[in-house]
């Protein structure tokens, strides 16, 4: 593994140990030539996927890029940490056993609303304004209504 500070490629593993409930390993490293440290997690891949995006364009599957959406729609939210890393791996598990190599962003999308929606629903309307591409507040007002129960008669 190469350093991030120096670029030396002779780093040591100091200390491994299982992270997110046995999915990833995390090893701490060391860098004898710059005496650096840091964390690198390791996870299985079963596949490449690739991503076909709306206009047609195909990219790889980014999990960081994945990783960024959901955490950018669970700022400042009473959730675990834990409990996001978990939800992401299933998602990423769950795109993996689809069968097929290619997913439409679209389904992609679907599936984080769905994982949303039963984690925390603020999380799940701040995705939807950015995946549904919300452009005035009348938008928000039709999903958020979409949410409530039906009134009691």
């Amino acid at each position: 593994m190469r350093c991030p500070f120096c670029g030396n490629t002779d780093t040591q593993v100091k200390d491994s140990r299982p992270a997110e409930d046995h999915a990833v390993i995390r090893r701490r490293r060391h860098c004898p030539a710059c005496e650096g440290r840091f964390t690198t997690y390791e996870r299985v891949q079963l596949r490449d996927l690739v991503v076909i995006k709306t206009s047609g364009k195909r990219e790889d599957f980014d999990r960081g890029k994945l990783e960024r959406s959901i955490r950018i729609s669970m700022q400042k939210r009473p959730v675990d940490p834990d409990r996001i890393d978990q939800m992401i791996s299933a998602i990423v598990r769950r795109l993996e056993s689809m069968g097929d190599t290619d997913i439409p962003s679209s389904r992609i999308g679907e599936i984080v609303m769905e994982r949303l929606a039963g984690l925390d629903t603020v999380a799940y309307v701040r995705f939807a304004s950015v995946y549904k591409n919300f452009q005035a507040a009348d938008d928000f007002d039709r999903f958020v209504a979409e949410l409530r129960p039906p009134p009691r008669t």
